[in-house]
């Protein structure tokens, strides 16, 4: 769930502590301090006193700060910090009621009692099943753990791990490869853990700033964008759903490699096997570059490996960008990264519930298994509302299922067949309109590869005017008549208008709509020149043209800065994610016609001004 959602549902008192910490980030001017006063000084540089939407914009601004501010809890051994956020961020997770935290929490300890157990036996034991070179480096961390933390004894002081002995410790386990998981049950073999009271859990969670806790609802939240944070600390470059979306495309013997290499039993069902490397925490980056193949593989090997994944397994139009196996890897992960932050569903709300519908009368069990894989507490939860809460998407349910059952799925609605079977149910359960809506920001970006993983087959050529098209349809939601029969009236082969608003009594606005490949919109000489000739044109006609409005995806600062000194034009500019935003605030509020009035102050349209006007009662 969003940090703004969450914001929504949680008293002020439950934003206490969160507030509390942002706030003393700011006081030790972060490095996007500059941002954040603009923010604050809007509103009376009280940070309680902005809304919530702006409070995630600050949040988002200090989350390199936020990330050394948890760091610095790792110190505290007895925290079992790692065990809790390995717990939060599993997929599923960020909503959680109290009693099933408990459960989820019990469970975790229950289970690494039980593998540390086995752990200590293989590590005694003279015939282990564990690699005799593996088993060196887990003694060789293990020594170093049980020196770093008993070495307090000598001078007869508190047994802690220091800052600096936690900093050699973690290069330590860099280099000998191990997982999150390896590192974390060595270090409860030193030190065992002990199972804490749920409200010491929750309220230490709280206090950090890493969960919200509704006590009325018995309700514990985990942000998204905390818990891309949490990822990070904790070394896990992708979440859980696009692992194993990569692992799927692997075959079983380099599966069976990684296996070996972090003492998993390849004898299990490949499923299993995959799920254990996930939940071992095994690095991403690592994998890729060197675990997942035979020694002797070279590098040009090792790229061309990465390539194909990119483009068969993923089905990528134009090759992985990067020199580099490092800057390829690294590009694959600002994908998936992206893809997560992407709230655009792939389809429509209501291509959703029918899919799951039809999924769950097709497959009865469905229901348990997306339950059981992402330990979700209420009975069903094949509810398309409900799972867009834990961030799971059609695609990540589909990723669940086998290829066969959904072969056969395509097969039963009547869904072609040929080629990826996820791509093509995903095709047949969107509605397009709602579709190219959620997809605006991309396609005006003229981002081809998200609009695919969204299930948008565009040819770069139709980019521009599939722009236009959507841009026409979110002003028609908004209730305007967009004229298409006086823009025909008006335009000559010369100038040609994107999209007139006729707003009776001869008042128009006139609207350019332009995509740009990168971010920042910046031809402010071309478009001046364009929009001149479309008033010329207009009120040449007889017309008043009372507001004219540039929509892109995004502006570069100099070119709002040149538009804010044309008085001539009366030109306001809008970035497609913004006017998504104003849309949906919309559709909530009392107004059958959005008031154009609205359009008529900024030179860059802001949102929030404009929700807050709508929405007043």
């Amino acid at each position: 769930m969003k940090l703004e959602k969450i914001l929504d549902s949680v008293n002020s008192l439950e934003k206490n502590s969160f507030l509390k910490i942002i706030d003393n980030i700011i006081s030790n001017n972060p490095k996007n301090y500059k941002e954040i006063e603009k923010i604050l000084s809007e509103n009376n540089n009280n940070l309680k006193g902005i809304d919530n939407i702006n409070i995630a914009k600050v949040f988002n601004l200090i989350t390199d700060e936020f990330t050394e501010v948890v760091k610095q809890e790792f110190v505290a051994t007895t925290s079992q910090l790692d065990i809790l956020i390995d717990i939060i961020i599993r997929d599923g997770h960020n909503l959680i009621k109290e009693d099933w935290f408990v459960y989820l929490y019990e469970k975790e300890i229950k289970s690494i009692k039980a593998k540390i157990a086995d752990l200590k036996k293989e590590l005694e034991s003279e015939k282990s099943n564990i690699d005799e070179s593996r088993k060196r480096d887990y003694n060789i961390y293990k020594a170093c753990v049980h020196t770093a933390y008993f070495n307090d004894n000598v001078n007869n002081r508190d047994t802690k791990i220091t800052n600096d002995e936690l900093s050699i410790l973690l290069t330590l386990s860099t280099e000998l490869e191990l997982s999150q998981e390896e590192i974390k049950l060595i270090n409860y073999i030193v030190i065992p853990p002990v199972k804490l009271q749920i409200e010491q859990v929750i309220n230490d969670l709280k206090v950090i700033g890493l969960i919200f806790y509704s006590k009325k609802n018995r309700q514990v939240y985990v942000a998204d964008e905390v818990v891309r944070v949490l990822r990070k600390i904790r070394k896990k470059q992708v979440a859980d759903k696009f692992y194993r979306r990569f692992l799927k495309l692997l075959r079983e013997p380099q599966v069976n490699i990684v296996c070996r290499n972090h003492n998993i039993d390849i004898k299990l069902p490949l499923e299993d096997k995959i799920k254990r490397i996930i939940n071992e925490g095994i690095s991403f980056s690592n994998l890729l570059s060197n675990e997942l193949h035979k020694d002797g593989t070279s590098l040009t090997e090792k790229k061309k490996f990465v390539n194909e994944i990119w483009e068969k397994g993923f089905e990528m139009s134009g090759s992985l960008k990067g020199t580099t196996l490092e800057e390829k890897i690294g590009n694959l992960i600002a994908y998936f990264d992206e893809i997560e932050k992407d709230e655009k569903v792939g389809i429509s709300i209501d291509g959703y519930g029918q899919l799951l519908s039809d999924l769950n009368e097709t497959f009865p069990k469905l229901n348990k298994t997306i339950r059981s894989e992402f330990e979700m507490q209420d009975e069903f939860v094949l509810k398309s509302e409900y799972l867009l809460d834990f961030n799971i998407k059609p695609r990540d349910i589909l990723d669940i299922i086998e290829k066969k059952d959904l072969l056969d799925f395509c097969k039963k609605y009547d869904l072609k067949q040929r080629g990826n079977a996820v791509l093509n149910i995903l095709d047949g359960y969107k509605d397009s309109d709602n579709l190219f809506i959620e997809n605006y920001e991309n396609i005006g970006f003229r981002d081809l590869n998200a609009l695919k993983e969204n299930g948008i087959s565009l040819k770069e050529a139709e980019l521009g005017l599939k722009f236009e098209d959507v841009t026409k349809a979110v002003f028609e939601k908004l209730g305007f008549n967009v004229d298409e029969d006086l823009k025909k009236k008006l335009n000559t082969k010369k100038n040609k208008i994107d999209l007139v608003l006729n707003l009776g009594d001869d008042g128009l606005i006139i609207i350019e709509c332009k995509t740009v490949k990168e971010s920042g919109y910046n031809k402010f000489s071309s478009v001046t020149r364009q929009m001149k000739s479309y008033i010329d044109l207009a009120t040449g006609n007889g017309h008043n043209v009372v507001k004219s409005l540039l929509v892109a995806p995004d502006f570069s600062d100099e070119f709002v800065n040149d538009c804010d000194l044309d008085f001539e034009l009366n030109l306001s500019l809008i970035t497609a994610s913004s006017l998504l935003k104003i849309l949906e605030a919309f559709k909530s509020s009392k107004h059958k016609q959005f008031p154009y009035q609205l359009l008529m102050k900024d030179v860059l349209i802001k949102e929030d001004r404009i929700i807050k006007a709508i929405n007043k009662k």
